[in-house]
């Protein structure tokens, strides 16, 4: 059996993460967790340590491979490959041969 956390890179596990799921009626300090990404070595244990509904708590976890949100650059960014079509500003070639329009 492969252990899955040896056969990633440590860069790869370096951004994993997860985030607490409220179940229906959870308690407030399960709440303010929604939404929020933790690294995996900051996620709390359920239940809560504040939680006041223990007996019956049923918030679950979501785990993820990388907890990172969003683009981080702007090259990760589809976009950039569009060819501006705005009018053209330079004046003159640039300073190598090759500039040539």
């Amino acid at each position: 059996m492969i252990d899955r956390n040896r056969s990633q890179s440590a860069e790869a596990r370096r951004y994993r993460g997860a985030e607490v799921i409220p179940a229906d009626g959870a308690c407030d300090a399960a709440g303010s967790l929604k939404n929020v990404r933790l690294p995996s070595d900051e996620v709390p244990l359920l239940p809560l340590q504040t939680c006041t509904r223990p007996t019956i708590c049923k918030c679950i976890y979501r785990h993820f491979d990388d907890r990172r949100q969003g683009l981080r650059r702007e090259s990760d960014d589809a976009l950039v490959a569009v060819v501006h079509q705005g009018l053209e500003r330079r004046r003159g070639l640039g300073r190598r041969e090759r500039d040539a329009w």
